[in-house]
């Protein structure tokens, strides 16, 4: 349910949703259950900027935008129901304005027993590592792919899981009608042989064994497309199914995970509609003790895009989720070029050694030192063509042949870097951190051969001076070197924290390396904070860069802005 929001319905929601936070409370109401909840509002004030080019026209005169949420659950006993209250007056920069308007988009009751749980409304749900289905919600990228309809899983004895959904998925406020979206379907089979055998639960060694099936419903029919100047009219499949088993094992020190998934074909607008049929294989092996930590990753993606609507290309209506395996950032600079999976194909390795020098030694002075060195690389797949008259990913054809194992010349990502954490006293601890990461940005995000590989050189000191119980500094220096986009960077971080309460930082990016002189602009942020218990709000002003924003591999685009913003969380 969505409302087309007058004005000053807007100024009522947006009072509203800054005034819901000091009013709320957890309410336990005894024999008669409890109610708990979470909010979070996220309001902007967009400035004009002509050295960022922008202006009251492209903001459409709306200057100030909001982005808020409310979670409300009630529990009883077994019985759990919830909604979520979202509003978009209008979406801030860089989300779909296809999210305006205010309404309940998630509702959800479920009844939990024993060995039955079922839920009906909206839900989240994942089967093994999500290579057949993952639904969830990320804020920060926009990100919603729940499932509407009903859920219900079964432990008929301790050790076995069983998994069923049917449903259709949230595509903004668009509702579902005349078959725009098809229904997805899927069980899961899950044996825990630890827990199902009484003999091995004593064992050392866990093992957990699983597999799914996944299923989505689109009424058959034929599709008019234009390749190289001919009409193609294509038959598009009424089911598209994957098919994945997974395992995992845990021995001592050791851990093994593997998902295999298997896709059927799949015409699509993100795959140029061809009919192969898809690929998926993730692997990771980890070794950890005191003072060490090993991971080594390797996963294979060949045409495993796979939506509720094949004509969507950007991150809606995903049923699956594709895991990334390069290192996600959390300094600015550092995480200016992080990677998105592609799913029409790519080959990637990652590994992390994690070592603390014992302390009290040489090397690991007084309080011991951690060294954290990682490396990925994903490249492209090897692609062949199908046959001596067939063009590579030609529609309404197989699109090519790629041997599994086979890795393709092209590179799309690479990072290298070595960590240091060392504490010098009990007062003052420092980060410091070389990274190397190469990025083809056409690849990536989607260019026509405008940029080519962007390869970086990039420096992080990152320093904390704790100055008494209550008092801390934070000073933090980065550089990014490079000669491609927009060239070099230099940032700076100041925070000063006042414990339990106050934060207050400056911070500044400079992309004094831009080839363009009247780009060579400063990034300046002043921000301010308060928590408490479990509220927060912080404000601040200046302005944010152009940019990508990604987690777990599942990216959105941030265009550069200015002015005011102010942050409102808490739970109750």
């Amino acid at each position: 349910m969505v409302l087309k929001t007058n004005c000053t319905f807007r100024k009522a929601c947006l009072l509203l949703l800054l005034v819901i936070p000091f009013l709320s409370f957890s309410q336990n109401l005894g024999k008669y259950g409890n109610v708990s909840g979470n909010f979070q509002s996220d309001v902007q004030y967009y400035l004009d900027d002509s050295k960022l080019g922008i202006n009251d026209s492209c903001l459409d005169g709306k200057n100030i935008r909001l982005n808020g949420y409310l979670n409300v659950m009630y529990n009883i006993d077994k019985f759990t129901a919830g909604l979520r209250f979202e509003s978009y007056l209008p979406p801030l920069l860089g989300y779909d304005n296809q999210y305006q308007g205010t309404g309940v988009p998630y509702w959800f009751a479920t009844y939990a027993g024993e060995k039955l749980e079922v839920t009906a409304g909206n839900f989240y749900e994942q089967f093994g590592y999500g290579m057949s289905l993952r639904t969830y919600q990320e804020w920060n990228l926009a990100y919603d792919n729940s499932l509407r309809g009903i859920r219900v899983k079964f432990t008929p004895v301790n050790g076995i899981m069983i998994k069923g959904v049917y449903g259709v998925q949230r595509y903004y406020w668009v509702p579902f009608e005349n078959n725009n979206r098809g229904i997805v379907k899927g069980t899961d089979l899950e044996f825990n042989f630890n827990e199902l055998f009484t003999a091995l639960n004593s064992w050392k060694t866990r093992i957990i064994l699983g597999g799914s099936a996944v299923s989505n419903y689109l009424p058959g029919k034929t599709m008019d497309i234009v390749y190289d100047q001919r009409l193609l009219e294509l038959k598009l499949p009424r089911n598209v199914a994957t098919f994945s088993g997974r395992l995992g094992l845990t021995c001592g020190k050791f851990s093994f995970a593997t998902e295999y998934a298997y896709k059927v074909n799949d015409p699509n607008a993100t795959n140029n509609f061809i009919y192969k049929n898809g690929q998926g294989l993730f692997t990771s092996l980890s070794f950890s003790q005191k003072g060490l930590g090993i991971s080594l990753e390797a996963k294979r993606i060949d045409n495993m895009s796979f939506k509720s609507d094949r004509l969507v290309t950007n991150n809606m209506v995903s049923i699956n989720y594709l895991p990334t395996m390069s290192k996600e950032h959390a300094h600015s600079l550092i995480a200016m070029y992080p990677y998105a999976t592609q799913p029409n194909g790519e080959f990637g390795f990652h590994g992390e050694i994690n070592y603390t020098i014992p302390k009290n030694t040489k090397l690991g002075g007084k309080y011991g030192t951690t060294i954290n060195l990682d490396f990925s690389r994903i490249n492209s797949i090897k692609k062949e063509p199908v046959n001596d008259t067939t063009k590579l990913d030609q529609p309404g054809t197989l699109g090519y042949k790629s041997s599994f194992f086979s890795m393709g010349d092209d590179l799309y990502f690479q990072d290298i870097n070595v960590e240091i954490i060392k504490k010098f006293s009990k007062r003052l601890k420092v980060i410091a951190g070389y990274f190397n990461i190469i990025y083809d940005k056409d690849k990536i995000e989607g260019h026509l051969n405008e940029y080519g590989d962007i390869k970086s050189h990039i420096g992080l000191v990152d320093l904390i001076w704790t100055v008494n119980e209550k008092h801390a500094l934070r000073f933090e220096l980065q550089g990014l070197f490079t000669e491609q986009d927009r060239g070099s960077w230099l940032a700076g971080l100041l925070e000063y924290t006042i414990s339990p309460h106050w934060f207050f930082s400056v911070s500044d990016q400079y992309n004094y390396g831009n080839k363009d002189g009247a780009r060579q602009l400063h990034y300046y942020l002043v921000s301010m904070g308060y928590a408490h218990k479990a509220g927060r709000i912080s404000m601040s002003y200046g302005r944010q860069r152009e940019g990508i924003v990604c987690v777990g591999g599942v990216c959105r685009y941030v265009p550069a802005s200015s002015g005011l913003s102010l942050s409102i969380t808490t739970s109750f």
